[in-house]
């Protein structure tokens, strides 16, 4: 038995997955009503616009901002890790807080990271991490990749990637106009589509993405 939804063009996969298996959950009355499923977005993790100031080239840091090392690469692998230990209500680092692991997030408001704005919590058995180096073939990221139960790779062409990227940074604010857009996507965005294609560590399922999209959820898989 399966369901069938026809999701926003524009909503992620990763976001749609972790609606419909907490929906579902609810739906079923055979656990708690609190979610199981939990959303982390890698860009918590980007480097403060203070912290690419300091870069040798600053200028170029600021327009690679996206980069694989425009991130805190260490900072996720750490996240990732307390995620595969005991966590016990009198555990304490800068990650976890009497048993709640909390994830970073990205603020478009001030276009740099808030801490602590997840909270991964015990009901939350499913953690979805969505980014593009989630499963990075190179230090510091490999350790992270290799540590996750599955690995979704979501393939798109860079002129599909480009129509939704383009949009997307001129109402985020990434991108002022709709000419800085198309260029932070060509020069920028597509650069770093290519090398995470070509570092990538094998993935164990590659979904496709059709303009708009069927979504579907087997309850058997």
């Amino acid at each position: 038995m399966c369901t069938q939804r026809r999701s926003h063009p524009l909503q992620s996969i990763a976001r749609r997955t972790t609606s419909d298996v907490n929906e579902r959950v609810a739906q079923s009355h055979e656990l708690s009503s609190n979610d199981i499923a939990v959303l982390v977005g890698l860009d918590g993790w980007h480097l403060t616009r203070a912290q690419l100031d300091a870069f040798p080239d600053p200028v170029e840091a600021h327009a690679r901002r996206g980069a694989h090392w425009t991130f805190d690469g260490p900072g996720y692998v750490e996240f990732i890790r307390s995620l595969r230990k005991p966590v016990t209500t009198s555990s304490s680092t800068e990650i976890t807080v009497q048993g709640h692991i909390y994830a970073p997030s990205f603020l478009h408001a001030i276009k740099d990271p808030s801490p602590n704005s997840v909270a991964i919590l015990p009901n939350h058995r499913l953690v979805i991490v969505e980014g593009l180096y989630t499963f990075l073939c190179i230090e510091p990221w490999a350790e992270a990749g290799k540590a996750l139960d599955e690995r979704w790779w979501v393939e798109i062409s860079e002129a599909d990637a480009e129509k939704r990227l383009v949009p997307r940074h001129v109402e985020s604010g990434v991108a002022k106009d709709l000419t800085e857009a198309v260029w932070r996507a060509r020069e920028n965005d597509a650069p770093n589509g290519r090398f995470i294609k070509t570092n990538l560590l094998e993935p164990t399922r590659i979904i496709g993405t059709p303009e708009d999209p069927l979504y579907v959820i087997s309850k058997d898989n």
